[in-house]
């Protein structure tokens, strides 16, 4: 399960369209319907209802919420880690212009 698949599939759920779930993602709808394919091989069943309108199947609706979670769970670790680098970095700077400034 790649995190890209996941992110496809809130995209598919919020905007209930392949194409514009593709567009939202930058990406190709193709790609996007080959990335949820996968998913969904991976996991089992389908996850979508694609006729007549998109929507959630049942396997789709049970596993919305884990891969809500691992989504924002990722964006946080991923917010977490650069706010340490940059505060590494600010305090490198600091040590550097201080090396700079003494005799």
């Amino acid at each position: 399960m790649q995190l890209q698949q996941i992110r496809y599939f809130l995209a598919v759920r919020q905007e209930r369209s392949f194409t514009r779930a593709a567009r939202r993602c930058g990406v190709s709808q193709p790609s996007l319907t080959n990335a949820i394919r996968r998913l969904e091989q991976e996991l089992g069943g389908a996850l979508f209802k694609r006729k007549p309108a998109v929507a959630l199947t049942v396997l789709g609706h049970a596993v919305h919420s884990y891969l809500q979670r691992i989504a924002e769970d990722a964006d946080s670790a991923r917010d977490t880690a650069q706010a340490l680098v940059t505060a590494a970095d600010h305090r490198a700077a600091s040590v550097s212009e201080t090396a700079s400034v003494d005799p």
